[in-house]
């Protein structure tokens, strides 16, 4: 692959952290994303219990919970309904050095906008027809690519408060806890509404709402994530929110004040540096502050 050109397309200097983008790129044919390939991926994924799954019958209210699955499961989808997870593939050397070049690619065209790109992570996602990844958020910046079949991918703004409330996303930050989002036939007209082919992806920044729904033919998809300073820095905003609420303090949406997060963006880089001083002053591993990779072992 030349990685001089971006392997993600789209318009770059238009390009806003913030903002829900449609992309293209040129990855479906790449020996890596073929079935076969992934089959012997899974069967070294499914050992380090990275191989995942949802049941059959999850609808968009359904609650994103996945459990493990197992390259045989995987095999057979397509012939039965089914839907496989390989999460955190970057620890595999092959597909660490494919998440490398897509994101080395396509970071000077990020860094522009948004400094800071760590945390980096591939998840590749197979799912038979009709199949629904239900209603849900995630942390990192998500670049959503097409490699197989179809899908309706349905995108809500990162800020859309009507669709997923400022508590929830503070939960989810503080917690992982996604308990308090909850989904609602009426949202499909906020979307933006993406008709996924091979070829084609999307741009989801962090803590945009999304959910899928596969079409008529097995589906094969890889998302390529990563952190930046702005999201770590929103992390932790809303973990400090979620928590100053437990003493009854309503604090203002993230983003609402910028001087204001600026402040407690200070105060809470200066109490994780703290913790971490005091884990290595008693002789505790700690990891670095911005890992390269997520989910990697230290």
């Amino acid at each position: 692959m030349d990685v001089h050109q971006p392997l993600i397309e789209q318009n770059w200097n238009a390009f806003q952290p913030l903002k829900v983008t449609a992309v293209r790129h040129r990855l479906q044919t790449h020996p890596l994303l073929q079935r076969e390939e992934l089959l012997l991926l899974a069967r070294r994924m499914e050992s380090a219990g990275q191989l995942l799954q949802i049941d059959q019958d999850v609808t968009a209210s359904t609650t994103f919970i996945t459990r493990k699955s197992s390259a045989h499961a995987l095999q057979r989808i397509g012939e039965i309904k089914g839907w496989a997870y390989l999460r955190f593939v970057q620890r595999d050397p092959d597909y660490c050095q494919l998440v490398d070049a897509v994101l080395d690619s396509i970071r000077p065209k990020v860094e522009r906008h948004d400094p800071g790109m760590h945390y980096r992570a591939g998840f590749i996602f197979v799912s038979s027809q009709r199949m629904v990844t239900p209603f849900h958020i995630d942390s990192e910046h998500n670049f959503i690519l097409q490699m197989q079949g179809h899908k309706t991918l349905y995108v809500w703004d990162p800020d859309d408060r009507e669709v997923v409330s400022e508590l929830a996303r503070d939960r989810f930050h503080h917690t992982r806890d996604r308990g308090l989002l909850r989904w609602r036939e009426e949202f499909r007209h906020r979307a933006h509404v993406f008709q996924l082919e091979p070829g084609t992806g999307a741009y989801m920044p962090a803590t945009s709402p999304h959910m899928v729904e596969a079409g008529d033919d097995l589906s094969i998809t890889m998302s390529f994530t990563y952190y930046t300073e702005a999201t770590r820095r929103d992390a932790h905003l809303h973990r400090l929110h979620d928590m100053v609420r437990s003493i009854g303090i309503e604090p203002p949406p993230v983003g609402a004040h910028p001087a204001l997060d600026r402040l407690s963006g200070t105060l809470v880089d200066a109490i994780v540096g703290a913790r971490r001083l005091e884990q290595r002053l008693v002789g505790r591993d700690v990891a670095a502050g911005k890992p390269p990779y997520a989910g990697m072992v230290h």
